[in-house]
């Protein structure tokens, strides 16, 4: 720490930063534009002069940028010298030159950070009456809008596209003494990041397009503290709400997690929320072979306690797209033992193997920020690119981190991005991913390897080894892949915070425990290392806390009239649900879930016609829904309150946004009122979220830590809860004025210490209920920084959240000795593994207009040698029919080449509408049937 002067008055500061930096740190209103805390100083804009002297006998000093001037003891400013003043001003009258008057109609209007500094700087009145410059918009796609005439050059845009999130078809286009930001031609960006830029950007070039089809203005919107469902990194969100209707979604900084950032999916996917596939109102079919029609609640409940008063066996199955409480609920009215988990049994006994590493052995799981840290990183088997947007992104920033010691002997800070940059040049960290295919982030990447899972997980034993000999070694070896598995482990022993990521995408036991082989075999022989896995869904590993067996078991026994055959009493067990019991089952509770999304169709349909009786608990009209007996409709993230835990292990507590009108409630609340209905309670009904919560942590004692998560309901701040609505908000009397002219009562609130009014505490809440970051002066989303003790750092009193899960480092772990064996081409048959996409393999995101635009459309991936082998070009239509189909069903397909998929593997993208609910890997084979497409035609 070290001493600084402003304005002759001392302050401790953080030595290393710039003053930039400090000064907003110490609360002070500095302006600035191209500054950004996650992209460093460049010095583009100008606006935050200030005035250094010497010492305390200099009284002219001179004009420095706060932003690229480092802090160091003893120093000497001024941010209210008269000169200093008069230069900001000077800057901010410039830059406004060709800015137009556009303020009541801009999109921007309102938490515009061009609006608070011209404000800051005290510029009021525009002198210059010329023409101004103009500029060409583009049509950039679905997500963002261009308004280049907004411009004012600050290059933030580029630096976080370019160099900060690794797009390349976004730059600055220069000519003579004009600066064009945008692509070479109008077109889609290309970046799953490409949102941000509506962030980033400090006036109102770019702008969220989806907000535009259902604009409000941003101090009209009610928000909540939230986290995204749409895969399992737990990033942080603000939705905003409007009338009835979710507008929007904003980036909520959690320096652990998502820090500043959200990829397109997260921002964009929100849409759902809104679509006309909701299910609104219970719907009750009366008759077997009747319509499902709209019922009262009363009715549908009473159906339900008929069903389930008549001597009918009931089983649960869950979700982990469902909140901890929901599937919590559904557990405790049907029972422990007739809970099941709600994914196949490949994805179940993979998340029990994830989870029971992370908990069992040495290595720590690591958050989102730490992995930014990471030195040297081994990538085994998973595309986060598509499965794990945010970490993808996370490590495009750790191969600086080991370059950024060229930097360091050089004595340039680390916040001097530009000088870093061109100090470290092309100079990148070890960074070595092996995948089925390739990856956005190849073009960092030390070293590449393609290859069939279990060749993956081969690597990953091979590398395990080279750490510690006594690991079960790799029979017959390549000595190509022999050196690179060296290669690797030399990179990862001579780091500092090397990192293991891996996950589920490939589908593959074997992957996942190769990873954990090399993690421990890097902490058994004395190192820290961190083990990271990526899960597919907002609550996958929640749900593995909770236990179940999958839901291929409950197929088993509903309708069957036996008991567990031993597979699946084998799988209850590995899944730690307990005793498996001796009994039938013929009515199923489905919570947040449609089978139709994770099994075979045909499957799916002979269950649910065995299933004497079906009553789903959904908000989404689907599959699932049209073959039940009751649906009730269950509230989205925007309209209810949970628990959700991330691939880290941490807990987070999302809250409801905005109350939905009917009958729409949690799931959990549903199960609350079937408990009741039928008489079936264990003691008291749960009155709110912090009782089930806490019934939960105390059934389920790894789930224990989830009642610090957030502060409880009855939490106040001075008497007062915290506001959803923003002081500024609207309207509140006129929008009911068709109804009523008085003013209604606010919604109760049971389940949270956050009020659906703007009354309350306005100043600021712990970090877990922070519903909107604002602050005077500070309308835009740069006042975060006023709620961070040290700008760029973690919220003032911590991130959001608890992690449930630390290593147990003093224990050396069992290595795993399951290596497969080498893969092998079958004759005319294919091993088809499963290629994710950012856009179009979530079930949600992809309900979304903006987002289906972006989906890809099915087809099937072959290597170049393979499909000329069947006599196949590109846009080839192609038969795929996989051995395992017990019914025949075959897939017409284009093909797509993909030279680096190894020979004899084949790729099918992951959920996409007609190809969801396939379990991949699975073998196949693959027919010509004739041209369909056009050679070169996109899938």
């Amino acid at each position: 720490m070290t001493t600084i002067h402003i304005d002759s008055r001392p302050y401790i500061a953080q030595d290393g930063d710039n003053l930039l930096q400090q000064c907003l740190s110490l609360g002070f209103n500095l302006p600035y534009f191209c500054w950004h805390p996650a992209l460093g100083s460049v010095g583009a804009c100008r606006q935050c002069a200030i005035k250094q002297f010497k010492n305390e006998d200099d009284q002219r000093g001179k004009i420095v940028m706060a932003c690229m001037t480092p802090v160091t003891d003893g120093a000497r400013i001024s941010i209210d010298d008269p000169e200093a003043r008069e230069f900001r001003a000077s800057v901010v009258e410039w830059l406004m030159v060709n800015h137009p008057h556009d303020c009541p109609v801009c999109d921007e209007g309102g938490e515009c950070h061009l609006q608070d500094m011209t404000v800051m700087t005290g510029h009021a009145y525009r002198r210059y009456r010329g023409r101004k410059r103009t500029f060409h918009n583009q049509n950039l796609g679905p997500l963002v809008n261009h308004e280049m005439n907004r411009c004012i050059q600050c290059y933030r845009c580029t630096r976080f596209y370019r160099d900060y999130a690794g797009g390349r078809d976004f730059d600055a286009l220069a000519l003579r003494n004009q600066v064009y930001f945008g692509r070479h031609e109008d077109g889609i960006l290309e970046s799953e990041f490409s949102g941000n830029l509506v962030e980033v950007c400090p006036t109102g070039v770019f702008t969220d397009k989806t907000l535009k089809q259902h604009y409000t203005r941003k101090w009209d919107l009610q928000t909540a503290p939230s986290v995204c469902v749409h895969c399992g990194l737990g990033c942080n969100t603000i939705p905003g709400e409007r009338y009835g209707t979710l507008r929007r979604i904003r980036n909520r900084f959690n320096g652990a997690v998502n820090g500043y950032f959200l990829c397109d999916r997260g921002r964009y996917g929100y849409e759902f929320v809104n679509s006309k596939h909701r299910i609104r109102q219970p719907l009750l079919r009366k008759a077997r072979g009747a319509a499902l029609q709209s019922a009262i609640k009363h009715d549908a409940l009473q159906h339900i306690a008929a069903l389930l008063s008549n001597g009918n066996r009931v089983i649960g199955i869950g979700s982990p797209r469902a909140s901890v409480e929901s599937n919590f609920a559904l557990r405790t009215l049907v029972g422990p033992e007739r809970f099941y988990a709600g994914v196949s049994e490949q994805d179940n006994r993979l998340l029990a193997s994830i989870l029971d590493i992370l908990r069992q052995g040495p290595a720590r799981s690591p958050s989102l920020h730490e992995v930014e840290l990471a030195d040297a990183v081994l990538v085994l088997g998973e595309d986060v690119c598509n499965t794990a947007p945010l970490l993808a992104l996370a490590l495009r920033q750790s191969v600086r981190s080991q370059p950024q010691k060229i930097a360091e002997k050089m004595h340039i800070p680390h916040w001097n991005d530009n000088a870093v940059r061109e100090a470290v040049q092309q100079e990148r960290g070890p960074l070595f991913i092996a995948t089925v295919a390739g990856t956005k982030l190849d073009d960092v990447a030390t070293r590449t390897f393609r290859a069939a899972p279990g060749d993956l997980a081969r690597l990953g034993f091979a590398v395990a080894h080279a750490l510690d000999s006594s690991t079960p070694p790799v029979q017959d070896m390549p000595d190509a892949l022999q050196e690179l598995a060296v290669t690797i482990a030399e990179a990862l022993k001579t780091a500092e915070r090397p990192m293991i990521i891996s996950g589920m995408g490939c589908g593959d036991r074997a992957v996942i425990e190769a990873a954990a082989n090399v993690a421990w075999s890097l902490s058994n022989t004395g190192h820290p290392v961190e083990l990271c896995f990526a899960v597919p869904e907002c609550n996958s590993l929640g749900a593995a806390m909770i236990g179940g067996a999958s839901f291929e078991s409950a197929f088993e026994i509903v309708g069957s009239g036996t008991a567990h055959n031993d597979n699946v009493a084998e799988a209850t067990a590995e899944t730690s649900t307990g005793v498996a019991a001796d009994f039938y089952a013929d009515t199923v509770i489905i919570l947040e879930n449609d089978l139709y999304q994770r099994a075979d169709a045909a499957v799916v349909d002979r269950f649910l016609a065995a299933a004497k009786h079906v009553v789903v608990i959904d908000h989404m009209d689907n599959a699932t829904c049209a073959r039940a007996d009751v649906v009730l409709p269950a509230g989205t993230f925007a309209e209810a309150d949970g628990t959700l835990v991330n691939n880290e292990g941490r807990a987070q507590r999302f809250f409801q946004v905005f109350v939905p009108k009917g009958d729409i409630q949690e799931s959990w609340r549903w199960a609350q009122d079937i408990m009741t209905i039928t008489g079936s309670c264990k003691g008291q009904p749960w009155m709110n979220l912090d009782q089930i919560t806490a019934s939960c942590a105390a059934a389920i004692p790894l789930l224990q830590p989830i009642l610090h998560a957030a502060p409880p309901a009855d939490f106040r701040v001075g008497g007062q809860k915290i506001p959803r609505q923003p002081h500024r908000y609207s309207g509140r009397t006129a929008m009911r004025a068709d109804i009523s002219v008085h003013e209604p009562k606010p919604p109760e609130d049971p389940d949270a210490p956050l009020s659906f009014s703007m009354e309350g505490y306005l100043g600021h809440p712990p970090s877990a209920l922070i519903p909107r970051f604002w602050a005077p002066g500070w309308n835009s989303g740069q006042a975060v920084n006023k709620f961070q003790d040290e700008v760029g750092l973690p919220l003032a009193g911590g991130d959001p959240g608890v992690r449930l899960i630390e290593p147990v480092p003093a224990r050396k772990a069992e290595y795993f000795s399951n290596v497969p064996t080498a893969f092998t081409r079958r004759a005319d048959e294919w091993l088809v593994v499963p290629l994710h996409h950012v856009f179009g393999s979530d079930e949600l995101s992809v309900l979304a207009p903006a987002i289906a635009e972006l989906a890809a459309r099915p087809y099937l991936a072959l290597n170049p040698a393979d499909a000329a082998e069947l006599g196949l070009a590109a846009g080839n239509e192609s038969r795929l029919q996989l051995l395992r189909a017990t019914d025949g069903t075959g897939y017409s397909l284009p093909v797509q080449l993909k030279p680096e998929l190894q020979r004899g593997v084949a790729g099918l993208p992951a959920g996409l509408p007609g190809l969801a609910g396939i379990i991949l890997p699975a073998w196949g084979k693959v027919t010509r049937l004739g041209i369909g497409m056009k050679q070169g035609a996109p899938p």
